[in-house]
């Protein structure tokens, strides 16, 4: 399996369960590995024959940017739908990162993985 990755996505969005979270948008960092078929890309080395790590980038940047979520899980799962569904993606790990949630701490966040490995 080939990987495509988008790392130190950095967005920024409404996310939180306390009411001061509900009201400054904080700072998510996301970082996808994605899988991809990258020797047909190579072979006709045409942007439409790979996944366009641009477009997928400006997609999440949209929707994480007007989203307000409480939770890091949901806001997981809704990324990882989208580069799915949207772009084809039949494996990706994704990993949020709410940079400065837990004081004393710099990375708190989750890692998932959706889709079947080839």
């Amino acid at each position: 399996m080939d990987i495509i990755f988008l790392h130190d996505l950095t967005i920024e969005t409404i996310i939180g369960i306390y009411d001061w979270e509900r009201k400054e948008k904080q700072s998510i960092v996301l970082d996808l590995d994605m899988a991809a078929d990258i020797p047909r890309a190579a072979a006709t080395d045409a942007i439409d024959d790979t996944l366009n790590y641009k477009a997928v980038a400006k997609r999440l940047i949209d929707f994480v940017g007007s989203s307000e979520f409480q939770l890091v899980e949901t806001l997981a799962e809704r990324v990882a739908a989208i580069v799915r569904e949207e772009f084809g993606v039949p494996w990706l790990r994704l990993r949020v990162n709410k940079k400065g949630a837990v004081r004393y701490a710099g990375d708190v966040g989750v890692i998932i993985e959706r889709g079947e490995r080839a």
